[in-house]
């Protein structure tokens, strides 16, 4: 495996775990970037020492150990190595960060404001055929958050009452129809200063936060996914040169709230000589360079319904192909919705000063691959 930065070239030594290397030479690309300034041949030849420190602290035995970047920053120094006894402090603050329990997470750190961020972010991924049968439908997410907090906090937050792991899922499935729709997650993975045992307790998420912005859980979810929008397309052909084209475009949300930046993309044939569009709302377009209608509204209310409608001229040509219709495609946002139904029902913050914390949630839900075949 060669990576290449600039005019500089990196190879794992080991290849029996290709993730671990790549995350470590993510991890060190960080760190040189922002000690070298520029990461090239040279700057590597000339910085080799700092290099080879760096990986004596990442790597124990070929197996990555520390590849927190805040961590090993720690290890950078312009200084000579001969300091008074303030430097031989500082260095003893870097054993302790790095072989501490908390590794992530530095002494010391200060806030006049203290602040916490927690953003659930879901793509929200949709087949849908020409009938209206759904043929793929899942959710993929993100829960990240932005840590402004001074001294050593530990935060708590609570998800649904009836989240469920795969595992869970297959033995509890039954039971949480009865009771009531559940959220059941197939895959997940935590951030490393996540408390595992706590979560398979009780289904609370405690944990001691990295400073600044990082993704503390991902997930996939593939089963009771509430839809944001459905679009309803209609075609006839009119002969072999015209098209007739009606598309409705409904929200599935509440009315309460709104999408924005909402992009319909509708195919049409590689032989269109033109195309008369109308949309009750936003602004729709022929575009031929992307061999389709552009539908644009920049708010999309909940619960509301949309039409266009078009007449598409074709060239008569020989030995045309039959059109194999592409399915409509979707762009959108939706803010404070979640697809899969996931919300936080807590969020507190323990420190041993008491300081008041100013806490935020926010929902976002994004189109990923949002289809529906005409």
């Amino acid at each position: 495996i060669l990576w290449r930065h600039q005019r500089g070239y990196a190879a794992p030594l080991r290849a029996r775990a290709c993730g671990d290397c790549c995350s470590i030479v993510r991890a060190d690309n960080g760190l040189a970037i922002t000690s070298l300034h520029e990461l090239h041949t040279d700057s590597i030849r000339n910085n080799f020492v700092l290099i080879y420190e760096l990986l004596d602290e990442v790597l124990d035995y070929g197996y990555p150990q520390n590849c927190n970047s805040d961590v090993l920053k720690m290890y950078i120094t312009q200084e000579g190595t001969r300091k008074a006894l303030s430097e031989q402090q500082k260095q003893a603050s870097v054993t302790i960060q790095a072989t501490g329990a908390i590794s992530w997470r530095k002494d010391g750190i200060k806030y006049r404001k203290n602040e916490l961020f927690i953003d659930v972010v879901e793509n929200c991924n949709l087949l849908m055929s020409s009938k209206g049968n759904v043929l793929r439908n899942d959710v993929s997410g993100a829960i990240m958050v932005k840590c402004y907090l001074s001294g050593t906090p530990e935060c708590k937050f609570g998800l649904n009452d009836k989240l469920l792991l795969d595992n869970e899922a297959k033995v509890k499935k039954s039971n949480v129809r009865r009771a009531g729709s559940g959220i059941e997650i197939d895959d997940v993975s935590f951030h490393q200063c996540v408390k595992l045992g706590k979560f398979d307790m009780d289904r609370t998420i405690s944990f001691v936060p990295p400073d600044g912005e990082f993704q503390l859980m991902q997930y996939r979810i593939t089963e009771n996914v509430n839809l944001p929008f459905r679009v309803l397309p209609v075609v006839k052909e009119l002969g072999r040169t015209r098209l007739e084209i009606n598309v409705k475009v409904k929200s599935i949300f509440t009315l309460k709230l709104f999408a924005t930046n909402v992009v319909i993309k509708i195919p049409l044939p590689k032989n269109t000589a033109n195309a008369n569009v109308s949309a009750a709302s936003g602004k729709c377009r022929y575009e031929p360079e992307q061999q389709g209608i552009i539908w644009k509204l920049r708010r999309f209310p909940g619960d509301t319904e949309y039409f266009m409608s078009g007449e598409v001229e074709m060239m008569s040509t020989m030995g045309d192909k039959a059109w194999s219709r592409p399915p409509i495609t979707m762009d959108f946002q939706v803010p404070m919705f979640a697809a899969s139904g996931l919300h936080v029902r807590f969020l507190k913050v323990f420190e041993k000063s008491n300081y008041q914390t100013i806490k935020w949630v926010r929902y976002i839900t994004k189109a990923g691959q949002y289809q529906h075949r005409i």
